[in-house]
């Protein structure tokens, strides 16, 4: 049996609070988001990849694209997710 990939938490929040940064400069945070939104959805399905990782980053695209949804921490709750669902998966005999 493959073993999935899974990244790592600290990489997922570390994501997240890169994204957070653009608060800290109230009007070049929200130009900076420009450039951010693609580059952080491509990490996002690089990191992810799968059904996750396609809904996942266009999920992530439009948040960090639209102002005042930054907060939302995509990278960690899609980390909880996965490991979630691959726990769901191991404990189910076939």
């Amino acid at each position: 049996m493959e073993k999935k990939y899974t990244p790592s938490l600290w990489i997922c929040i570390l994501m997240d609070v890169i994204g957070c940064a653009s608060y800290a400069v109230p009007v070049l945070g929200e130009v900076s988001d420009f450039i951010w939104a693609p580059v952080s959805a491509l990490i996002f399905y690089r990191m992810f990849g799968g059904t996750l990782g396609t809904f996942g980053s266009v999920f992530n695209f439009m948040e960090e694209l639209f102002p005042g949804t930054d907060f939302i921490p995509t990278f960690t709750l899609s980390w909880v997710l996965k490991r979630v669902m691959a726990g769901r998966r191991s404990t189910v005999s076939v």
